[in-house]
């Protein structure tokens, strides 16, 4: 990683994005920092902060438009689909999600130390008020930042859901 136009070490690239962040840096400026709301939570040494600046956009409950996390461990997961292809939209959308909490417990995490969500969706317009009711009984305040992107189809032959997850440890 360069610094100031220096190679850093390894292990200073935690203190280097942490530093950006604290600083502003990757959110924009103070300003970004200064909307910051109260609502924050924490989880397992990990802790996340709801941005939310006045002129955010808030079309539905259950994703916030910025996250502040800091922790010690970031964890990616690759994107995720339904078990049952077949299954009604709803059935598919927690089935997703429970794989993607298969994966947080195994890494000593939750729903709750997620800060991003993308999902992805061959029929974005009929079914995202189906994803927005689901995910509200999976994530938790602060709620993530998210992302739903239509798209005409997915890696998979059928699969017409897939989201991913970034999560603080």
């Amino acid at each position: 990683m360069i610094e100031n136009g220096l190679e850093a070490p390894r292990g200073d690239r935690r203190r280097f994005v942490g530093g950006a962040m604290a600083s502003g840096l990757l959110l924009g400026g103070s300003a970004a920092l200064a909307a910051a709301a109260t609502v924050e939570s924490s989880e397992g040494g990990a802790t996340r902060k709801l941005v939310r600046p006045a002129d955010a956009p808030s079309a539905d409950k259950g994703y916030s438009p910025a996250i502040i996390a800091e922790g010690r461990r970031l964890l990616f997961i690759s994107g995720q689909g339904p078990h049952d292809l077949k299954a009604d939209m709803e059935t598919q959308i927690r089935q997703t999600f429970d794989k993607i909490g298969v994966i947080l417990k195994e890494a000593g995490g939750s729903f709750a130390n997620v800060v991003i969500i993308r999902s992805f969706w061959v029929h974005l317009l009929r079914d995202l008020a189906t994803f927005r009711k689901v995910r509200l009984d999976y994530l938790v305040e602060p709620y993530p930042a998210s992302t739903a992107v239509g798209t005409p189809e997915l890696a998979i032959p059928g699969l017409e859901l897939e989201i991913e997850a970034v999560a603080v440890i």
